[in-house]
């Protein structure tokens, strides 16, 4: 069994202790989202409240940071949170373990993970590393999933072709500027981080991949319909709103992050924009999450595609698409 399987089933152990789910009060609509970070992936949800939008619908949010995507989705299986923000393959690994959950709305639809090298580095195809020392991400993470997928998808092997150095992930700008390697994979805000430092970027897996369900809402499917369409909606108008505001998107970004530089904050996120990772709608296509999900596969942490007609909950994002501005 993998290690994500593993940490499932503890997940799924622990929630069938816990007392039965909460429920929102059907006056005041006060609901709780658990993420699974603070994290640049989920500027949308910001923008949601920053902007009121969750107001606009009627709903009292409380965002909870859990400091896990498991913790996170543990959150709603006990009924502690209603809607969970991270990655769907947490919430597909767990429905295909019996977890009778499923995603409602996308957060980022692109595979929001970079390259980089140093100055020096003569980069002209990902072959280009064989050999090499590369900082990547602690497993089990995405960026680093993904770069092992890419690597077998042009013929080598990531246990023998590059020697891994993994570290905490956040942790990666440290070891790889500090000389330990001349490669490293990168989220944000890690990527601009390096960049503002004279690093390279070189590669863009939003480019390689395209449309990738990267980070989702995941509810129970028996979650109140009025309070998940309401979300929905919610960050629907956020994501317009990215699309049409970059400069106050950048603002409230800043306001979230105000330990980083402003600066840093600002390339980050219209690096994002530009590279479609903030999705245009919330609507996840079938292609986006095949793409993910074949990703989970290749790791052997799912069996096989999720039936999207089940899993991912259309309803509300087709509702919320005839919003009006």
């Amino acid at each position: 069994m993998s290690f994500i399987g593993k940490s499932f089933c503890a997940v799924l152990t622990a929630a069938s202790l816990i007392a039965a789910p909460l429920t929102a009060s059907a006056q005041d609509k006060k609901v709780v989202i658990s993420q699974a970070f603070q994290s640049m992936l989920y500027l949308p949800l910001y923008v949601a409240i920053n902007k009121d939008f969750f107001k606009q619908q009627g709903l009292d949010v409380d965002k909870e940071t859990a400091g896990s995507p498991t913790a996170a989705l543990s959150a709603v299986l006990s009924g502690s949170a209603q809607f969970s923000i991270h990655g769907p393959e947490w919430t597909a690994i767990a429905a295909s373990k019996g977890a009778n959950v499923g995603i409602i709305s996308n957060v980022a639809n692109g595979a929001a993970v970079w390259i980089a090298t140093t100055p020096d580095f003569k980069f002209e195809t990902i072959k280009d590393i064989k050999g090499q020392k590369v900082v990547t991400g602690l497993m089990p993470t995405t960026s680093t999933s993904l770069f092992m997928k890419l690597l077998k998808e042009n013929g080598m092997d990531p246990n023998k072709d590059v020697d891994m150095l993994q570290v905490q992930i956040g942790s990666e700008p440290g070891p790889f500027m500090g000389g330990q390697a001349k490669v490293a994979v990168l989220y944000e805000p890690g990527l601009d981080q390096v960049a503002a430092r004279g690093m390279k970027v070189v590669l863009g897996f939003p480019q390689v991949y395209g449309p990738y369900a990267f980070s989702s809402v995941t509810v129970k499917k028996d979650v109140d319909p009025d309070s998940a369409q309401k979300v929905v909606n919610a960050m629907e108008l956020a994501f317009r709103f990215i699309q049409s505001n970059p400069d106050e998107t950048v603002a409230i970004a800043q306001k979230e992050f105000p330990s980083l530089d402003p600066k840093v904050v600002e390339a980050a996120v219209r690096r994002m924009i530009k590279e479609n990772v903030y999705p245009k709608s919330a609507e996840t296509t079938p292609d986006a999450f095949k793409v993910a999900m074949d990703t989970q596969i290749v790791l052997g942490n799912l069996p096989a595609q999720p039936d999207f007609s089940k899993f991912v909950i259309q309803d509300y994002s087709k509702k919320a698409l005839t919003l009006a501005n």
